[in-house]
């Protein structure tokens, strides 16, 4: 039997050509190696990351803090929940994730009955399956799509906050309202660099039983991703079409032009 030689390596730190382009991204490259592993720091980053990635997932939305908030800013809000009543249920059932319990239903057609007024525009901020991106995204986003939707002329329901929610828990939340667009935030799966990603999915006319095929969404949302300004921008463009052409999803197009982002502006990475 032949043997091969045996590979000796070094045991510096060697660097890779690409080390710098790591500033711009939290994609794990350019990682570098000690001998024939990775550096130790690299992999206590990574295990770090699987651990934010699954802390994501658990933690409880701080509901109490979103309604202060919400109400500092002088919007009215409501919380609902799904069928799903524990993490271990929704991530199990996601089924259950896209109905409202029946008392929350009970509770948003009691609102309804009190309050018969026509509106134009549902928001509901779900947990999903990030609260932190909730937490950190969503009031900020709400905040700034208010000013753009009284320009347009339209009422606003009350914000809707829901725990243990897929995306089409809205649908039942705007159908319950009549309202005829639907904007449902919710909390992204975690990446291992993304654990406060939040998702924004727009639905016209939503019922429950809509096809995914009838929402548009911008995923994404973070301060190392997606900002809220261009966020909003998006949103309302896609929604002034809806509103004119009565459609969403994949017959509605997002021609919105982002602009080009100030180069002398630091970047922003989570790590």
């Amino acid at each position: 039997m032949k043997l091969s030689k045996f590979e000796t390596f070094s045991n510096g730190l060697y660097e890779d050509p690409w080390h710098k382009l790591k500033q711009y991204t939290d994609a794990r490259i350019a990682m570098g190696r000690v001998g024939c592993s990775i550096p130790t720091q690299e992999l206590l980053n990574f295990q770090l990351s699987h651990a934010q990635a699954k802390d994501a997932v658990f933690h409880q939305l701080n509901i109490e803090d979103m309604q202060h908030k919400l109400t500092d800013l002088n919007f009215q809000s409501l919380v609902v929940e799904s069928k799903a009543t524990n993490k271990e249920i929704y991530l199990k059932r996601p089924d259950y994730g896209r109905q409202l319990s029946e008392q929350s239903q009970m509770q948003l057609t009691d609102y309804v009955a009190d309050h018969p007024q026509p509106y134009d525009v549902c928001i509901v901020a779900g947990d999903g399956l990030s609260a932190r991106a909730i937490e950190e995204n969503a009031i900020a986003y709400i905040n700034s799509l208010r000013d753009h939707i009284v320009a347009e002329g339209w009422t606003l329901a009350p914000i809707v906050i829901a725990t243990g929610s897929r995306v089409a828990l809205g649908d039942e939340v705007a159908q319950t309202f009549n309202a005829p667009m639907l904007i449902m935030l919710i909390g992204e799966r975690p990446g291992l660099s993304s654990p406060d990603s939040m998702g924004i999915y727009y639905t016209w006319k939503a019922r429950k039983g809509c096809l995914d095929s009838g929402r548009n969404c911008i995923s994404n949302v973070r301060p190392a991703g997606l900002s809220i300004q261009i966020a909003t921008q998006r949103l309302m463009a896609l929604m002034r079409n809806s509103f004119k052409l009565q459609l969403s999803g994949v017959d509605l197009k997002d021609d919105h032009v982002v602009p080009l982002q100030n180069n002398q502006q630091p970047s922003k990475l989570l790590f």
